[in-house]
């Protein structure tokens, strides 16, 4: 794997953990979790040459933090490396939505500390192999969807603004 280059500051500054969400809006954070976490989802991560892709991944939420593991040869490392910016939308029950949806947007952090590592680990409902590179997904912005009666009942949270 190569050298991993340092996070804008200021992209970093622009999210917040998931216990931020969990804290100020915690009827979010409480669905967000029953969507996303060890559940397959979708990762939409930037290529380094503009173009979007997409990953299936099982995010974890614990610890204050949502995070994945990733085999460290997957594009989608490659991508959170150089670019760092994703979009995290959970897996469909149906095509009826019925069961809702949420989506996460911001950047991901790739976690290097062990203590970090063994709560995520710990969190886990599987046990990432050894080799696997851990990522906290910081959020810039949520967004539930819910459909009850068939209506679109939607909510959303935004990071606050850097002043």
């Amino acid at each position: 794997m190569t050298t991993e280059p340092a996070l804008d500051p200021k992209l970093e500054r622009m999210t917040e953990s998931w216990r931020v969400l969990e804290q100020q809006v915690p009827t979010l954070a409480s669905y967000g979790k029953t969507r996303l976490d060890g559940r397959v989802a979708y990762l939409a991560t930037i290529r380094q040459s503009g173009w979007p892709r997409t990953h299936p991944v099982t995010p974890i939420i614990g610890a204050g933090r949502c995070f994945f593991f990733a085999d460290p040869e997957s594009p989608k490392v490659k991508d959170l490396l150089n670019v760092g910016k994703y979009c995290l939308h959970c897996g469909m029950s149906d095509n009826s939505g019925s069961s809702g949806e949420f989506q996460i947007t911001g950047v991901a952090v790739h976690v290097t500390d062990p203590q970090v590592r063994a709560e995520a680990e710990a969190a886990s409902n599987f046990r990432p192999a050894a080799r696997f590179v851990l990522f906290e997904l910081r959020l810039g912005e949520v967004l539930a969807t819910a459909y009850p009666g068939g209506r679109a009942d939607r909510q959303r949270w935004q990071a606050a603004p850097l002043s």
